[in-house]
């Protein structure tokens, strides 16, 4: 029996790709890879609607990709690919990404902007398959979108493999086409890098990552900015000088030496403008000290310190776009380890406000550490106050990874942050400040306050924002809990597995947003 000619027809660019695949494949490294965009077709039968990149190719090739694309399978679905060899002269590996629906926009169901998710995981999926072809050299068609673009890019291929003997290809990406944004590139690239650095930060092993290593590395980041940044490293005198009896309590316990990071970029033009205090928990391993945490799945808490890597990461991003807008970091930085001299389950600590405070688990020792930065960004007299934290076990039993809880006093400061998750994609959802918790962690037989809520589990999450609602006295502020974010499975798509870096990038444009309503 006779195949029918489109079936015949497909199986000879099939073979005619696997011919030139092979024969390209020892030196295709050298060579350069193109990513194109396509829009999702309503039926079959409509005709393909590419990019205006695309486009462009497809004329410059007599329509040749898209008959390729008409005979080559169903329509491309969003975030799916189809990779052509030898179509090109330039490009001897091209790859085309499905963007799904051409107008698609903000959705106030999923509360992000489809368009922008779309063209992330579409640019993530081209250029992770060029790279997993061994080619270095990448152009993006911008799909409308530059900056969307190149976050999927540079967030796409990230991988940590520092320690790995054997690495994956490093690609470079470069945004293709004549009438390209490249301010709007430039930018996505540096939210992505932003980003990539809380990555970097968050996957490096506890002992490769101590506080004096954390904070070394920031500053050396922000060195490139001295101009306009300074950072200051303070050591366990200053802490105890000025009377942090909460952080102290938990660095006592590990033979590291705890760091006060604090980091201050005056970029707005006026110096005199309320900054903007971000504030970040830094343990950079969590046994669970005297009340340890299970052995299985203890690794991951190397990254515990995703508090401080994302808004340090924020303000190495803030400073490398000169963003018109003050901000000052904070980030106590300590190991929680069980040993002779840690805390012990029912000891009384004293914060730097000079409120006591039962420890009954000392596995809630973030709060702790947090309590006194809260009190000390209240020195600046900031504008806003944000703290962010891998707080609680609760808050990813709560929301999963799909969003960051966002507890906060002010409805100014919450609108500012939703409004800049939208466009980040990189979502946030607001929680409870009851009285209701609040009654809770006051309730303690020895202190003023008890660092666990009366109930234990229950509302594990929220106990544990009203407690750090204890040493804030500001009338904007927000705790971001992103335990539920700190990793990625296959959640976000243009992430790989691993530790994810969020909410950088939201703080980032939640900043850019600041700076713009001065």
């Amino acid at each position: 029996m006779l195949m029918p000619f489109k079936s015949v027809l497909l199986s000879a660019i099939r073979k005619h790709n696997r011919r030139l695949f092979s024969r390209s494949n020892a030196t295709s490294s050298a060579k350069k890879g193109l990513v194109l965009g396509v829009y999702e077709t309503k039926s079959d039968s409509d005709r393909i609607h590419f990019t205006e990149s695309a486009a462009a190719i497809d004329r410059s090739l007599a329509g040749k990709l898209s008959e390729l694309l008409s005979l080559s399978g169903p329509p491309l679905k969003t975030g799916k690919s189809r990779i052509f060899y030898g179509l090109h002269q330039d490009f001897p590996s091209v790859v085309v990404v499905g963007l799904g629906k051409s107008d698609a926009g903000v959705c106030g169901r999923e509360n992000w902007d489809n368009r922008k998710e779309s063209v992330r995981a579409a640019v993530s999926a081209g250029c992770r398959q060029l790279q997993d072809l061994q080619v270095a050299e990448v152009e993006v068609d911008p799909c409308g979108d530059g900056q969307s673009a190149a976050e999927g890019a540079v967030l796409g291929l990230f991988e940590y493999d520092d320690l790995k003997t054997k690495k994956k290809i490093r690609v470079t990406t470069q945004p293709h086409g004549s009438s390209v944004d490249s301010a709007s590139w430039q930018k996505g690239v540096l939210y992505g890098e932003g980003q990539n650095l809380a990555r970097r930060l968050m996957e490096a092993p506890a002992n490769y990552m101590t506080p004096t290593v954390f904070a070394d590395t920031i500053e050396q980041k922000l060195s490139p900015f001295a101009d306009r940044v300074t950072v200051h490293k303070r050591p366990q005198s200053w802490i105890e000088s000025e009377q942090m009896g909460a952080f102290l309590s938990v660095s006592k316990g590990s033979e590291e030496p705890p760091v006060f990071l604090e980091l201050h970029y005056k970029g707005a033009l006026d110096s005199s403008q309320p900054p903007l205090v971000l504030v970040g928990k830094g343990i950079t391993f969590d046994s669970g000290g005297i009340s340890l945490k299970p052995s299985s799945g203890m690794d991951a808490m190397r990254a515990d310190m995703g508090g401080a890597a994302t808004v340090c990461s924020a303000i190495v991003t803030a400073a490398a776009l000169k963003l018109p807008v003050n901000i000052i970091g904070l980030a106590p930085l300590c190991e929680n380890m069980p040993s002779g001299k840690a805390n012990k389950p029912g000891d009384v600590v004293r914060a730097k406000n000079g409120k006591t405070i039962q420890v009954d688990n000392t596995d809630a020792e973030g709060r702790l550490i947090l309590a006194d930065a809260l009190c000390y960004a209240h020195n600046f007299s900031p504008r806003a106050i944000i703290n962010a934290a891998t707080l609680t076990g609760a808050m990813d039993v709560a929301l999963g990874s799909a969003a960051t809880g966002v507890f906060t006093n002010s409805d100014w400061l919450w609108e500012r942050l939703h409004k800049a998750s939208i466009v980040t994609g990189d979502r946030v959802w607001r929680m409870p400040l009851f009285q209701h918790y609040t009654k809770q962690i006051k309730d303690s037989a020895l202190a003023d306050l008890n660092n666990v809520g009366k109930y234990s589990r229950s509302g594990g999450a929220c106990t544990a924002a009203a407690f750090l609602k204890e040493f804030v006295t500001a009338d904007c502020w927000a705790h971001l809990d992103i335990a539920g974010v700190m990793t990625n499975k296959d959640e976000v798509p243009y992430l790989r597995k691993g530790m994810s870096g969020r909410p950088t990038r939201t703080l980032v444009e939640l900043a850019a947003l600041l700076a713009s309503e001065h």
